[in-house]
Formats: structure tokens, sequence, C-alpha cells
């Protein structure tokens, strides 16, 4: 017996309502909660933008974005650099959402750099440190390796340089036609020492950086730093000989920087242009 078109669609309605329809319901409740938490996120209610956008990834766990989203709601709900036990709670469940993210995708730098800006923030030393090690010795390519080993160098090179630049270290010196500086051993052994150590381990990094990623202008730039700091130490030592060498080695090493970022400037124009239509001719 055949049936009649008015039986099929009722069938058919059916058929969807019992398989589907649920899922297809939850897809437009999912998508009016995103929409709802962006315009919460606008203007400002980001607890509530949260909390929509949790809603909507429950209904719909197919909506790529919604944990970002997510992460993103909470960070704005965390305030930078305020030491509260309340922000401090804030700051890791911001954390823990990028976390989740990485979980799906171990390789996204977004969720990676939020994470380590956060614990930054948090004061959290210890853990930046951590993560940028994790990041140097296992990350997911040579050049996130390079950037983390020369975020680390960064951080060494900052310990030498409050140290050489204090007041009391330092003097300047009028010559014709110019103002020296001149760098003087601090009072204090220990400060001496630790900026040695600082920019040794700095320059081990920095150079460990450019030997994984060569065109690294950043990992560059510190090493340059860094061979500026080992010649303000030399100069306090009245190591003459090495003071000239370390000199030489950072006008190299400065010069390489500069080579590397008018190249990275030259590519990024060109892909700029690229991008940019032609006119039409006539």
């Amino acid at each position: 017996m055949k049936l009649s078109r008015t039986c099929i669609a009722v069938l058919l309605v059916a058929l969807v309502s019992a398989t589907g329809g649920c899922t297809l319901i939850n897809r437009v409740r999912a998508k009016n909660a995103l929409n709802e938490g962006a315009k919460a996120y606008r203007e400002g209610h980001f607890p509530e933008a949260e909390e929509k956008f949790r809603t909507a990834y429950e209904l719909d766990p197919s909506q790529k974005n919604a944990p970002l989203f997510i992460a993103r709601a909470v960070q704005q709900q965390f305030k930078p650099g305020v030491q509260t036990p309340e922000n401090l709670v804030l700051g890791e469940k911001a954390v823990a959402a990028y976390q989740d993210i990485l979980k799906a995708d171990p390789g996204n730098e977004d969720a990676y750099k939020a994470i380590v800006f956060l614990y930054g923030q948090m004061k959290n030393d210890k853990k930046v440190d951590e993560l940028l090690m994790q990041r140097a010795s296992g990350g997911p390519t040579p050049k996130a390796r390079s950037e983390a080993l020369t975020i680390l160098a960064s951080k060494q090179w900052q310990c030498a340089y409050d140290i050489t630049e204090q007041k009391d270290n330092k003097t300047t010196v009028n010559e014709p036609n110019r103002i020296l500086i001149k760098y003087r051993k601090p009072a204090n052994q220990a400060d001496f020492d630790k900026a040695q150590q600082c920019t040794t381990e700095g320059l081990r990094l920095a150079e460990q950086a450019t030997s994984i990623d060569a065109d690294n202008p950043n990992a560059w730039s510190y090493k340059a730093n860094l061979l500026r700091e080992k010649s303000k130490l030399a100069e306090m030592a009245g190591d003459t000989t090495a003071k000239a060498d370390l000199d030489k080695q950072y006008a190299a090493a400065l010069e390489t920087q500069k080579r590397l970022s008018s190249e990275a400037t030259k590519r990024r124009e060109a892909e700029e242009a690229a991008k940019t239509p032609t006119p039409p001719a006539g």
C-alpha cells in the first residue's frame, strides 16, 4: 500500500523528533546563549558572559570557540597585579580555562601565552619559569622553544641590568662632543657576583635560543644586551682586554639583530602588499 505524501511527511517529522530533534533544539539554544554572552561581554558584564558561554558549550560541545570565550570572560574578571585571595582565585580559574583549551589543542599559542601572562600577573615567577623551561625543552616547534629561551634570557638580563645601572655603580664623564658613562664595581661584592651569574646564565640561554632559531631577532637582541652587561662587568673588574673582546661580540650580535629585524619587516610589508587588491586598470 502506498503512503500519501502527508503520511510520509508526518513520519519524517516523527523520525527527526525521535533522533535529532533534541540536538537541533540544543544547537539553536546554544547559539542564542552565545549571542547573549557576546552581548554581556561587550557591555562589560563578564560573569554573566561566562555563564552564558558555559551554557552554550554544555548545550552544544561542538561549539569550537566556546572554550576560548569562556576563558576570555573569566580572564576579564581577573585584575592584573591585585594580590587579594579572591582575585588570585579568579586568576587560577582563568588559567584552568586556558588549560582546557590546551588539552584539546596542545599547539594553541594564544592559550599558552595567556597562561604565562596570568601567572606573571599573579607574581608567581616560579610557575612562569617552570612553564618556560617546559616549553624551552619540549615546545611544539623550534620557534616556540627559541622564544621561551629568549624570555628566560631576558629575565637574566634584567637581573644584571638592575645592578649595573644603579646610580652608585656608574658615573658620567664629560668629553669634547660626547658624554661617557663609566662603570664601577658595586660596594657589595655579592651584587657584583650576582650580576656575573645572571649574565653568564642569560648568555647561555640566549645562545641556545639563537642556535635553535638563528633567525629570531629577539634572541639576538638579548644576546647583544647580555654581552653589553658582560662588558660593563669587565670594566668594573678592570679587565680591559675582556671588555674590548666583549664589545666586539656585542657589536656583531647587534648587527645581526638589526639585519634580521629589517628582513622581518620587509617580509611583513610584502605579505601585506600581497593581501591588498590591485585596483583595476583604467
